[in-house]
């Protein structure tokens, strides 16, 4: 997204704010011209008529000036905070089409402070150039001008004042960009750092690690601090550097003027009209100097940005969307053609020349150990990778040449890692389907057996759910989901190790109620661990390697995979010690 891209929404703003600051910098030029008016030829002749008349002038001129000054302001902000919005949108936007190859390279904690923090750096500088920068420039130039005409020898010295002003303030601005570059890198590196405390709080008591966390987060948290106390002690010295310098500017100018004025080449109302000229250049500098004590950051901050929304997605939308058959709506089927995928700068493939098909009405579950390409199968059929070789199908169309929302309307997904977003129950289940009746809800929770534990909570449906879940236990969150799912009901199902922290008892009453409950026309995918989860699908596929080393029922695998035989053998052996 371009500045222009941005801006074009408010152009009608950006004019009416460029005609208030006009407005604001004519009637502050005109003030001090008025003032030695009315020294030189009110109060030196005595003239009260002339004076009265022009104060009255000067009133209205200032009036003037305060409202177009609340125009500019108001403006100003409206249109800052505006962009600002976009902006994050933009970026959220762009996060939301990234699959999960770009949101790791990224990581999450940056993405956050690129749309928060990083944000706010840009909107807090747009605030700045809108309501005060772009005043400045024509009140330097105006300020000039207008200094010239009172006395252009006088005017000289702002030949020796202004360009000092200007390189200290480039002196500093050099050494702090650097600096606010390392800052927003060390607040990326605190956020990762605290959200792995708070997420692996658990972990970290358990292993007793409480104090070397702490020592971490004192480490990350302290280079923060420094960095950013050197950027203060540099942006500190902008201020005095500049006041100095005006002042200096100030006392010479009396000092030149004194002797003018006692020479008759100038008079006291010029004089007073000068230094108020002289003030406001140096004013409009200071101001232009404000932009240099954030402007680096916000120049780090918008490269930031700028990456995140220069990212091309590498799971697109298709250029030319192909028609899906109307049938694959109700009747769901997923076929894989030889298909690869390696990781970017993996050395070895995670899935390899894998080729299956689910029918419409079947079950197919695959088994492996851990490590051998289960997921990634899973995450291949919605597009949270795209393949790297071969092809992945819905309906017999390339799942690559399906409209995204076309694609995802077909799946109900239920991850590994179980996520509940925050709100009720209720709001939960209703996410894929947000028109599913209260009954339908709790059908759905007696498939998933959830009913039991739902109902029994004083606000059932109504029953408020933490950030993730976490006020629930492993097994709750993962029967939510499951009705989830199930009250879309969607043609095609993935269930990717969705029963891992279910008990036996538990998982064959669930499996019995899917069984029934789901869509006689539906393609199943299933992964699991446990052989007794999957046992009774119409097709068992064993995973090795990322390769498939078996495929068949329960009892066809015993006769002929070593693999699959090896995995019950060590489950038996596992729940006789138990």
């Amino acid at each position: 997204m371009s500045w222009r891209a941005l801006l074009a929404p408010y152009a009608l703003a950006l004019l009416l704010l460029v005609a208030c600051q006009a407005g604001q910098a004519i009637s502050a030029l005109s003030l001090p011209t008025l003032s030695a008016d009315v020294i030189d030829r009110g109060v030196l002749r005595h003239d009260a008529p002339y004076i009265l008349h022009m104060i009255a002038i000067m009133l209205a001129v200032a009036v003037a000036q305060i409202l177009f000054a609340t125009g500019t302001a108001w403006l100003g902000a409206r249109i800052a905070m505006g962009i600002g919005r976009d902006l994050r949108s933009a970026v959220f936007a762009r996060v939301q089409i990234f699959s999960l190859t770009e949101v790791r390279g990224f990581g999450a904690p940056t993405l956050i402070t690129r749309t928060t923090n990083d944000v706010q750096q840009l909107q807090t500088v747009l605030v700045m150039v809108l309501t005060l920068v772009m005043t400045a420039p024509m009140m330097a130039i105006g300020g000039v001008v207008m200094a010239v005409r009172q006395d252009a020898h006088l005017s000289l010295l702002l030949c020796v004042s202004v360009p000092l002003l200007a390189l200290v303030i480039g002196i500093i601005t050099t050494r702090t960009l650097p600096l606010f570059s390392r800052m927003q890198g060390q607040i990326d590196r605190l956020n990762l750092i605290l959200r792995e405390q708070i997420t692996g709080l658990r972990v970290i008591r358990a292993f007793v690690r409480d104090r070397s966390e702490r020592a971490r987060f004192g480490q990350s948290n302290d280079a923060l601090t420094d960095t950013t106390l050197r950027v203060g002690r540099l942006m500190a010295l902008q201020i005095p550097a500049a006041n100095l310098i005006m002042q200096l500017t100030s006392v010479a100018m009396v000092w030149f003027a004194a002797h003018r004025i006692a020479l008759g080449e100038m008079q006291v109302g010029s004089l007073v009209a000068f230094l108020t000229y002289i003030v406001q250049i140096l004013i409009a500098v200071m101001i232009a100097s404000m932009l240099f004590t954030v402007a680096p950051r916000a120049l780090v901050s918008g490269q930031r940005i700028a990456e995140v929304l220069a990212t091309v997605s590498s799971v697109a939308e298709p250029e030319r969307p192909a028609d899906l058959p109307a049938t694959a709506r109700e009747r769901g089927e997923v076929e894989f053609r030889n298909v690869s995928f390696h990781y970017p700068g993996a050395a070895h493939p995670v899935v390899r020349n894998v080729s299956f098909r689910i029918a419409p009405g079947e079950t197919v579950a695959v088994i492996g150990g851990t490590g051998s390409g289960k997921s990634t199968l899973v995450n291949l059929i919605p597009r949270l990778f795209d393949a790297s070789s071969g092809s992945v199908l819905v309906g017999g169309v390339d799942v690559r040449s399906l409209p995204l929302d076309t694609l995802w309307s077909l799946i109900g997904l239920v991850p590994q890692e179980t996520f509940l977003f925050s709100g009720t129950i209720a709001d939960n289940l209703r996410y894929g389907q947000p028109d599913a009746s209260d009954d339908q809800l709790w059908h759905a929770l007696d498939v998933a057996q959830a009913k039991d534990f739902v109902a029994a909570m004083p606000l059932r449906l109504a029953a408020p759910v933490a950030q993730g879940g976490d006020n629930f236990s492993g097994g709750q969150r993962q029967r939510l989901a499951i009705a989830r799912a199930i009250v879309r009901r969607p043609a095609i199902c993935l269930f990717d190790d969705s029963s891992s922290a279910l008990d036996y008892a538990t998982d064959a009453r669930l499996r019995a109620a899917l069984a029934r409950e789901v869509s006689p026309g539906a393609a199943v995918l299933i992964v699991g661990q446990r052989v007794n989860s999957l046992r009774h699908a119409n097709r068992i596929l064993v995973l090795d390697k990322g390769e498939i080393v078996g495929a068949g029922t329960h009892d066809e695998l015993l006769a002929s995979s070593a693999a699959y035989r090896e995995i019950v053998e060590s489950q038996r052996a596992s729940e006789a010690a138990a």
